[in-house]
């Protein structure tokens, strides 16, 4: 053991100042004192927590020193279990790829559709020296929560193997230069570049599991389309999704079934029913369901639907494991503002009556557009019954809500179909369960029970079943690297690679993922990166860099994929859409001979994707990479991640003297210069962006009604939880990416 020890401490001498190491040596000597007869492992296992008891804003290093010594506790147990050195531990990848596929860990395509020369050669891509790019939470998260384990739940794959059985899986089906494409794949998830999705990053490689993030089903008014959506939403859930549900065009309380009057329960009832299946059907045994459900203003529900999750009341009218969206179209913002009073109506009246459903428009431009007009026509018709409240009233509920449960999420209806790239082919009804996503929808509609050979089949008519495909830049590692003209390429291509590969058990969702072959590329870091350029958060050069940095990452990205469509094909819903016509570019008003060529190769050669930037909350993942979540500004410098079981001490990336004074805790940034910084990005974002609103929990309604006000007229798209400082709230796990 003393050997091993010595190796340990000559490689932390490399790394570490004479200062430090020698600090670190006084906390092993006493600890060895005590206890003379102890393993390599023990003592490993005591020098990271010895270590950990030291990580704090004047000493952040010791993560990097604690990541290493469970790196070495790693290695030594992983080659015992190998039969090599712990120097060697890497070496045996293709052997132990094999084995586990015999013993049912791996999915079989990896050792089929790769030779073993493949094998081998893949094997020295390995670099063991980029396990030390992790922090020791990064390095904790990545072993408890994502490698393969066997049967009795220990870990038999080690973080550079993870990567690259990653990358060989969304590589397998390659043509042209594949052992290139994966090793490319692999440089970019093993230096932190990037992080995939957190169903890709769970299940790739592995026997069970898909690999995309989340998804948005549209729900009939029928009990047939009810009841389909729910075993859908089970089906889905199951296997790691997290789902988004729109519900507006279910018929009010109190309305007419079959013309029977005031016999309808309105949506609360469906809502229940889906609470229940988010608790009862959960996440393959790791966690419950994650479910959003979203109604417009104008229902006559929604004041029943804003209290859901609230903690006093009727209990009989709550739903608390269900997360609210609200669908704001302008003219609801305009009224709130003008103080003016705001009707409420049945969707199945107004469909009845007026032969329309209101929920199918939307206003083409600001101040003006298809929905303003039908939306007037209902007020004008007698025939239709209605309430009648001022919408400050409905604005104050909102607001109540999320200061005591963080929801309803905001979704501004209008703008997002605006600036849809793809309304030539449908409607954006609603978003996703972390507001991120924002592409077309429609109801799966039943049609028939037939009886064919004794056999009872269900003819349905496939909606379009969104699919979230997702993975992100961490901007605090590539932007400073100067990566991104390598990087963003072969992530475009990794996403587009999760479309064929998915094994989406519900096939409107298979339909929709291939006709519009939507991906979500992302970002993390932003925080981070900010801190590493000097740069205020609350500054005028923080706005402008957010619109300099995202416009070049919309153009990569928008160059990628028409790249691959040159060499693959275009999504089949192209023709007609706004990155054909052009359109696309004019509304972002981007000029240039750079932007005029690719917009004319867009338009000759098409794009492989429909939809291909998102803003996830990819909390877990920043965790992972080390760096901070999301475009969010941080909670605080220092603090601790706190599990089950384990409490572990955490600094903010690259906290230094020089850095310090760029970290601002996100309870005390004016929120007004978070939302110029979105509207900047959100130009460049043809989806969403999950933009949470942090406030105090004495912030006055006033002013919490001017942020929401600010959002909708910056063009910002939705806004995800506003989180108080007296309100806990659950991570997305799903779309982290």
């Amino acid at each position: 053991m003393t050997n091993q020890i010595e190796q340990q401490l000559t490689k932390l001498k490399n790394s570490y100042t004479e200062d430090e190491l020698e600090s670190f040596l006084r906390l092993s000597e006493r600890w060895l004192r005590k206890n003379e007869e102890a393993t390599f492992e023990a003592w490993a296992e005591a020098m990271v927590l010895q270590t950990l008891s030291l990580i704090d804003e004047e000493e952040p290093y010791w993560t990097f020193v604690a990541a290493q010594l469970y790196l070495a506790k790693l290695y030594e147990q992983f080659a015992i279990m190998r039969g090599v050195t712990a120097e060697d531990v890497y070496q045996s990848f293709p052997q132990q790829l094999q084995r586990y596929t015999e013993a049912g860990l791996y999915h079989t395509d990896l050792t089929t559709k790769y030779t073993t020369q493949e094998l081998a050669e893949l094997a020295i891509v390995l670099e063991p020296s980029r396990d030390t790019l992790f922090t020791y939470i990064g390095l904790k998260t990545l072993m408890d929560r994502y490698v393969v384990r066997d049967y009795t739940k220990a870990p038999v794959e080690l973080p550079q193997e993870r990567w690259l059985v990653i990358a060989m899986t969304l590589m397998q089906d390659e043509t042209v230069n594949r052992l290139e494409k994966v090793k490319e794949a692999y440089w970019a998830m093993s230096n932190l570049y990037m992080t995939v999705a957190t169903p890709t990053l769970s299940n790739a490689g592995k026997t069970h599991g898909q690999l995309s993030s989340c998804f948005i089903d549209t729900v009939d008014d029928s009990l047939q389309s009810i009841y389909d959506t729910n075993t859908d939403v089970a089906t889905l859930s199951k296997y790691g999704g997290g789902i988004g549900v729109y519900m507006g065009k279910i018929r009010s309380r109190g309305s007419s079934i079959k013309g029977f009057k005031g016999a309808s329960s309105g949506v609360l009832p469906w809502i229940k029913q889906l609470n229940n299946t988010a608790v009862s059907v959960d996440q393959l045994g790791q966690r419950q369901g994650a479910i959003a459900v979203y109604l417009d203003v104008w229902h006559k529900d929604v004041f029943t639907f804003l209290d859901l999750r609230l903690n006093n009341g009727d209990e009989r009218l709550r739903a608390h494991d269900i997360f609210t969206g609200l669908c704001l179209p302008d003219l609801f913002m305009e009224t709130v503002e003008a103080r003016g009073d705001w009707h409420l109506f049945d969707p199945h009246e107004v469909r009845e009556v007026m032969g329309f459903s209101l929920e199918d428009f939307y206003d083409e431009e600001k101040g003006a557009g298809s929905f303003r007009t039908k939306y007037a026509e209902c007020i004008a018709n007698p025939l239709l019954n209605r309430e009648v409240v001022p919408a400050i009233d409905i604005m104050k509920r909102i607001m109540r809500s999320q200061l005591e449960t963080g929801v309803p999420f905001m979704f501004y209806r209008d703008e997002v179909n605006r600036m849809n790239p793809n309304k030539h082919e449908g409607m954006i009804y609603s978003s996703n369960l972390c507001t991120e996503i924002a592409q077309n929808m429609s109801p799966t509609e039943f049609e028939s029970l037939v009886l064919e050979d004794d056999v009872i089949v269900t003819r349905r008519k496939p909606g379009d079943f969104v699919v979230c495909n997702l993975s992100s830049i961490n901007l605090g590692k590539a932007v400073p690297a100067d990566v991104l003209e390598r990087l963003i390429p072969i992530q475009v291509r990794m996403l587009d690679n999760v479309i064929e590969l998915n094994d989406i058990p519900v096939k409107q969702a298979e339909r929709t993922n291939l006709r519009y072959r939507g991906i979500g590329l992302g970002t993390f870091g932003w925080h981070h990166l900010l801190a590493l350029q000097n740069i205020q958060w609350e500054s005028a050069g923080a706005v402008a860099y957010a619109d300099r940095l995202y416009e070049e990452i919309a153009y990569l990205t928008i160059q990628a994929s028409n790249t691959l469509a040159q060499e693959k094909g275009a999504y089949p819903l192209f023709e007609g859409s706004d990155w054909q016509t052009g359109a696309y570019f004019d509304k972002r008003a981007y000029m240039g001979d750079k932007w005029q060529a690719l917009r004319e190769a867009v338009a000759q050669t098409g794009l492989r994707n429909g939809y291909l930037m998102a803003i996830a909350p990819n909390s877990s993942t920043s965790i992972l990479a080390g760096s901070t979540a999301t475009i969010d500004p941080i909670f605080q410098k220092s603090y601790s991640e706190e599990k089950k079981d384990y409490k572990i001490p955490v600094t903010v990336p690259d906290l230094s003297p020089v850095t310090t004074w760029y970290y601002k805790s996100a309870y005390f940034i004016d929120q007004n210069w978070t939302i110029k910084q979105n509207a900047a990005r959100a130009r460049h974002i043809d989806q969403g962006i999950s933009l949470n609103l942090y406030v105090q929990n004495t912030i006055q309604a006033k002013d919490l009604l001017a942020l929401h006000l600010h959002a909708w007229a910056s063009g910002v798209k939705t806004t995800y939880y506003v989180r108080s400082t007296s309100v806990e709230l659950i991570e997305c796990e799903s779309c982290a990416s």
